[in-house]
């Protein structure tokens, strides 16, 4: 059912809100994974890498809530419910209990990666059939690609030590 009715062709309306979808998905989960193990992260680098885990949050979140108001204003109902995200995410598991700082580091260099490659895969199926979309898609890419570039560089720190 279509409460807002789109402009967008059936077959393009499917495309993107698949993509949209995709994208809640992803971000609503590296949120969660950024979260865990901002709760978790022990070691000497436990305060820079607390806070810039933070920070993906932050941008998870932001992005998460523009992409279901994109859904919606297309017409198609956001999915971001817990059963939904555990489901289909593409994010791998997230380590249990406390996490050494390196290795918290090379998770979110991890779960970024995973959401970055989906992202860019729906920068190339949004490009056609709705160019508002797919710059949404290229800003949440660019911001996660900034954050995977730091978070890199944290770890590339430490081990030249």
């Amino acid at each position: 059912m279509y409460v807002v009715k789109s402009s967008l062709s059936d077959a393009d309306l499917k495309t993107v809100s698949e993509a949209l979808q995709g994208a809640l998905v992803d971000l609503i989960d590296l949120s969660l994974v950024a979260k865990q193990i901002h709760w978790n992260v022990v070691g000497p680098r436990f305060r820079s890498v607390h806070l810039q885990l933070d920070e993906v949050v932050d941008t998870a979140r932001l992005h998460s809530d523009t992409v279901a108001e994109r859904a919606s204003t297309l017409g198609v109902s956001p999915d971001g419910r817990a059963a939904t995200v555990a489901s289909s995410s593409g994010i791998g598991s997230t380590p249990a209990g406390w996490v050494k700082d390196t290795d918290a580091v090379g998770a979110l260099v991890d779960a970024l990666s995973a959401v970055i490659t989906r992202m860019r895969e729906r920068v190339a199926a949004t490009g056609d059939p709705d160019p508002v979309s797919q710059d949404i898609f290229i800003g949440i890419t660019a911001d996660l690609e900034k954050h995977h570039w730091m978070f890199q560089a944290e770890n590339v720190q430490a081990e030249s030590r």
